[in-house]
């Protein structure tokens, strides 16, 4: 099952999810509805559902032993943390995302990002953007998310195969936001960009897919673009918007954003990230610092009129 054997045991005993087969000598054996039932469980608890509820829910669904595949033909689910079936969980060390105070979706997500559940985790941030939309979505369960990945990795210093299984999810879920909006109502593009040298590229899916939520149309340009290239982009789209994301000190480059071609009218050009100083010293006149995902989407939204 890829579930921890104490695991098995707690949820046998606590919430009555085990073997229901029995054969000479006391011997307690799953059959494959049970296998069923438990990989049902198992799924629930990634996607965030309390152990509790989530095994009600195991045992109130009807698996059909007759019409399933024997147990040794049955494929084995990716691990779960070893402390999914307790009801209150750790926060921090071994393999457990440190998630203080986080909401059942986002410990959820961090469960299936571990697993390396990229349809899990597709799923989760799916039906979260669905039901809140894209900026509380990002704020409220894949930062939170992000930061606890990364906060393990600088601990342990393992880990990067979880960081690209949810970095590989949010961007996909993100894409997809844009690729279903309904046609775009701005006739100028907001035109997204890293700045040279920059690879995280995730904050630009997540300014397109809650632009597309108003109708506004982007062109995504992607990560560590060079100089050259973003100048020769705005010259030939002319877009209403540049908005260039730094992560990184050493990537945000003021002499970038000056070296922009000049436009009529001209484009509004916004930065954000870390890499750029909030203060705005430095920058070229005309150049707006935004601090995060709500004053980014306000800005551009007013700048186009949407």
């Amino acid at each position: 099952m890829g579930v921890a054997p104490a695991t098995l045991r707690t949820w046998d005993r606590r919430y009555g999810v085990g073997p229901s087969e029995h054969t000479p000598g006391s011997h307690r054996r799953y059959t494959s509805a049970d296998l069923a039932r438990l990989d049902h469980m198992r799924r629930l608890v990634i996607a965030g559902v309390p152990p509790a509820d989530a095994a009600r829910a195991a045992r109130e669904t009807d698996f059909d032993a007759q019409s399933m595949a024997d147990v040794t033909q049955l494929p084995a689910p990716v691990a779960i943390p070893d402390d999914a079936g307790e009801s209150g969980g750790r926060s921090g060390g071994g393999r457990v995302v440190a998630l203080p105070g986080g909401a059942h979706a986002a410990r959820g997500l961090a469960r299936a990002a571990q697993s390396l559940d990229s349809a899990g985790c597709m799923e989760i941030i799916g039906d979260s953007i669905e039901r809140r939309g894209v900026v509380w979505t990002w704020d409220n369960l894949l930062v939170p998310v992000l930061v606890g990945i990364g906060q393990q990795w600088n601990d342990t210093g393992r880990g990067v195969e979880i960081e690209h299984t949810i970095s590989a999810a949010i961007q996909d879920s993100l894409s997809a936001k844009v690729r279903t909006a309904p046609a775009p109502t701005n006739s100028r593009p907001v035109l997204l960009a890293c700045a040279p040298g920059e690879l995280h590229s995730l904050t630009l899916w997540a300014v397109a897919a809650a632009l597309a939520e108003r109708r506004i149309g982007v062109r995504i340009l992607g990560a560590s673009l060079p100089t050259d290239a973003l100048g020769s982009a705005v010259q030939r789209i002319g877009p209403a918007v540049v908005f260039v994301w730094a992560q990184l000190p050493g990537t945000a480059d003021p002499a970038l954003l000056a070296g922009l071609p000049s436009l009529r009218p001209a484009a509004t050009v916004l930065i954000g990230g870390p890499g750029w100083t909030t203060d705005g010293s430095g920058l070229p006149d005309g150049v707006t610092p935004v601090m995060d995902l709500t004053d980014t989407i306000g800005r551009i939204a007013y700048a186009v009129g949407g």
